[in-house]
Order: C-alpha cells, then structure tokens, then sequence
C-alpha cells in the first residue's frame, strides 16, 4: 500500500491546482532483501544468496564498463554523453563532457506500477505557529503590550510575506477593529520585531497572517494563525 497527500501546487497561478506527494513505506537495503529471499522458502542459504547478488552486481557493472548495455526485467540500461562539441574534429573532453548512464524501467516495474494500491491520506499543513509574544519594554512574555513600544514574536513559518491586502502582523483586540504593525524591524521565519502602534487599553490577541512557504514560492492564498493567549494594555 503507497500513501499519498494532496498539497497546493505552488508552480501555478491556480488556486484550486494540487499535486500529488506520495509516501515510501520504507526503504530496503540489500541486506533487506535478502532477508526477504530467505523468506520465500529458498533452499540456498544466506550465503550463498549474498554472493549470488554480490556477482550480479559486479557482472552488471564489468558489463557496463565493457560498453554493454544491460537489459533486465527490472531495468534497462542505455549511455548518453552530455556537453557540447565545437566542430566534427572534436573529442570527448572530460572537462566539458559527461558519460551518462540512464536507467529505465523493465517489464517487471511497469506490470508493478499497475499492481501498486493506493491509500490518500492528509498533508502536513505549512501554518505559521506562535510560541510567545514579548513585550520589550515591560519584559514581560504572554503578558503585555507597550502601545509605540516593540513586540517580539517567536515561532516557526511566521515570516510575512505576500501582495495580500491581509498579510501582516496584527493586534486583534476584544471588541473593535484589529490594527496592523506598520513597521517590521525584523522579519524572519522564525522572529517577527515590530513596532506596537498606539494601541487603547484593552486585551489584545496576536495574530500573523502571510503567504511564506519553505520552499520558496508564495502561497496563493494567505495562511492565519491566531495567537491564543491574551496580552493586555494597560
């Protein structure tokens, strides 16, 4: 059984386009498999089927240095050289030239792509987290806010990024209008410095709302995260 998720395919403008991840159960080495060869009942020992794959690896690679190609039911073997060669007289140029070995698959991997069940499953969501809010003139973490003072915001994906209206750090307060920081001293996915804007009295929750991603592609649409504790303006 091979699992797979559905994220935002971030390489299109498309907001409803995802893409496929699909997840390995695992891998196994060589001495996996010959765990497994000894499982179906061979009369050979471990031995002995160690050194039977140990001379098929090195005929396959003899072979290939012979300039064989090798065409098996798991795979088939074919040579290409990469570069470019400046005139008919040219040679092979190890500096400028690449030989190439390529694999493609046998008849035994093609009949087991079609054999391969399938099992969808959730992705791993790229929200930004919060763990605390720091108050730096009171010093005080969780508690806090100094209006016109500097918050500093510690957590994972909080970076702002993005041409969203929506992206920012914001100050959302109990009741009336949330209120954006205008100036971001610093700005990283891991920290957000800001300046506090004249915020009234009140309680306040933190929020950020960006479209940063990993993999260094916006996202299309802005991600949220609310900051859960409540931080007071005296």
């Amino acid at each position: 059984m091979l699992k797979y998720s559905l994220t935002e395919n971030l390489l299109t403008e498309r907001s409803d386009d995802y893409s496929a991840q699909a997840y390995a159960m695992g891998s196994l080495d060589k001495g996996a498999i010959i765990e497994r060869i000894l499982g179906m009942g061979t009369t050979v020992g471990k031995a002995d089927v160690q050194a039977v794959l140990t001379n098929l690896e090195e005929v396959v690679v003899r072979a290939l240095r012979e300039g064989f190609t090798v065409n098996m039911p798991l795979f088939n073997t074919s040579f290409s050289i990469s570069g470019v060669f400046e005139s008919p007289m040219d040679s092979f140029d190890g500096n400028r030239h690449k030989l190439n070995i390529n694999l493609t698959k046998g008849n035994l991997l093609r009949e087991a792509e079609k054999s391969i069940k399938l099992e969808k499953t959730s992705a791993a969501s790229p929200l930004p987290q919060i763990q605390e809010v720091k108050d730096s003139v009171s010093g005080t973490v969780n508690e806090r806010l100094t209006p016109n003072g500097v918050a500093e915001v510690r957590g994972y994906n909080l970076k702002v990024d993005g041409d969203d209206r929506a992206c920012g750090l914001w100050f959302v307060p109990e009741n009336g209008r949330e209120v954006k920081a205008v100036t971001l001293i610093e700005n990283k996915p891991s920290r957000i410095i800001a300046m506090i804007p004249a915020l009234p009295a009140g309680n306040y929750q933190v929020k950020v709302v960006t479209q940063f991603s990993t993999g260094g592609v916006q996202l299309k649409t802005p991600k949220t995260v609310v900051y859960p504790k409540t931080l007071t303006v005296q």
